[in-house]
């Protein structure tokens, strides 16, 4: 996976977003979706299946935006933690078209 770019941005959104101080309940949910999408892309890396491929690289973005929701419920602005999410994003998104 150290050769894994996508999964490489992941580990280090979800270290940064850790980081973070919120309220306890936005934290828990920021650090189980950040958590959720470096697991997601693992384990659709180490699908064989396109579908199945695409599917999980599909929760992942999915959880990526659920980061950046709670990012924009505590108005955080104008942050690298938030510039890291965009370009994570476009990585999952390319991930996918690729599948």
């Amino acid at each position: 996976m150290k050769n894994f770019r996508t999964y490489q941005l992941a580990i280090s959104f979800n270290r940064e977003a850790a980081k973070l101080k919120l309220p306890a309940y936005l934290k828990d949910q920021l650090q189980r979706a950040a958590a959720s999408i470096a697991l997601n892309l693992a384990e659709g890396a180490g699908r064989f299946g396109r579908k199945d491929q695409r599917r999980f690289f599909n929760i992942a973005l999915a959880s990526l935006r659920e980061c950046q929701a709670v990012l924009d419920l505590h108005s955080v602005e104008n942050s690298p933690l938030k510039e890291l999410a965009d370009t994570l994003g476009a990585h999952l998104y390319k991930l996918m078209q690729a599948c």
